[in-house]
């Protein structure tokens, strides 16, 4: 078990490039070279034990190519992941990989998706406790699994139905059930709440929060909903176009933020206080990602752009109260 003040989880460098070129004959034909989409081009975080850390930005940002890469869903470009010290990316068998395996779990975004629907709720939450041999025994596995679903607030009778029995917010309780099933200390939590009814999105997130401290669980929890963040992280991450921005704790995040694209984004987050005022549109339209602009590449969108944004891309750099941004205007 790894100290609290050590970092549990530590990603450093990370790129992951998606061939996306055209077929061979077609590129030999137009003279044309391949095309490589950079959807993570060198993001670097810690998670220590038992804290949030969420990652936040416009969809194809690259945040759930992230969450991808380090459950090992995808092989990374270049980079490095470390958990409890073991650099994942240098194991190269399944020997190897299962018992860090066994420590991770992930949540997925469509619970409509991601539970097989021949399969009865017994069997799906029980699935990864006959992976990692956790138990042996036909009734001992029952009985795990009647206790996980009553700690994701469900019936252990309902441990008998099928997924199509249930509403969605039902179904991401499963989900949940099944990432504790292996025992895990880090949670991968992909957009856990964007599908479901607001009304449910708060339930899910309180379980979520409580099975934490219950089980001093450590997160990685993606979204696009930067009031979903404040109430459930410790410190955020913000992206755009597969890189870091700005990274700050929650509070200070919210507060005081540095990055032009991090107050976009927090101007657009409902608030009654601001009823009444007009928020600056943004600026720009959002670049190719094939073709990604020279310099800051934020800087077609922004309202502080200057000669020297154009021309240099800005390095995530440390400023006050744990704060890391990315901007020349911010210093």
């Amino acid at each position: 078990m790894p100290d609290k003040d050590q970092a549990l989880l530590k990603v450093t460098g990370l790129k992951r490039y998606f061939d996306v070129s055209q077929p061979f004959l077609n590129r030999l034909l137009e003279r044309r070279k391949r095309q490589y989409l950079k959807a993570v081009n060198g993001v670097s975080f810690t998670i220590k034990q038992g804290e949030t850390f969420a990652l936040v930005g416009e969809s194809g940002c690259g945040k759930s190519t992230i969450a991808h890469l380090v459950v090992g869903l995808f092989p990374p470009s270049a980079g490095k992941i470390e958990f409890d010290g073991i650099d994942l990316t240098t194991l190269n068998n399944r020997a190897q990989l299962r018992p860090v395996r066994r420590r991770m779990a992930m949540i997925f975004q469509d619970p409509y998706a991601s539970l097989n629907p021949r399969w009865r709720v017994n069997n799906i939450i029980s699935e990864p406790i006959k992976a990692f041999g956790l138990l042996n025994g036909r009734q001992a596995i029952v009985q795990r699994t009647s206790v996980l679903l009553e700690q994701v607030g469900l019936s252990p009778q309902d441990g008998a139905k099928f997924p199509h029995e249930f509403s969605g917010g039902q179904r991401q309780r499963i989900s949940i059930a099944r990432a504790l099933a292996g025992e895990p200390e880090f949670i991968v939590c992909d957009e856990p709440t964007s599908a479901l009814d607001v009304s449910v999105q708060a339930q899910i997130l309180n379980l979520i929060k409580n099975l934490q401290k219950k089980f001093g669980l450590s997160y990685l929890f993606i979204s696009h909903d930067l009031a979903v963040v404040r109430h459930i992280a410790d410190h955020v991450g913000v992206m755009y176009m597969g890189r870091l921005c700005e990274s700050a704790p929650v509070k200070a995040l919210f507060e005081n933020p540095r990055h032009p694209y991090t107050r976009l984004l927090l101007d657009t987050i409902p608030d009654i206080e601001k009823m009444g005022r007009e928020c600056a549109p943004p600026q720009g339209e959002i670049p190719n990602p094939l073709n990604p602009p020279a310099g800051c590449a934020f800087h077609p969108r922004c309202p502080q752009t200057t000669d020297h944004c154009i021309c240099n891309r800005p390095k995530l750099e440390n400023m006050a109260s744990d704060a890391k941004v990315a901007c020349f205007q911010a210093f």
